[in-house]
């Protein structure tokens, strides 16, 4: 994970799992439009995730 995808993630989460899948895009996109931190929590969590 490098500092531009982290910065991208707390900026705008959706963007930042772009390459992660459709699932993990609209996850993130619903959870942002909740709350900023939650989007935010869930982009950085799909973005450490090794198996993704």
């Amino acid at each position: 994970m490098s500092i531009w995808r982290v910065l991208l993630a707390i900026l705008f989460p959706p963007l930042s799992v772009l390459d992660k899948g459709c699932g993990s895009i609209v996850i993130v996109l619903i959870l942002t439009l909740c709350g900023w931190i939650p989007g935010v929590i869930a982009a950085l969590i799909i973005l450490n995730n090794p198996n993704r």
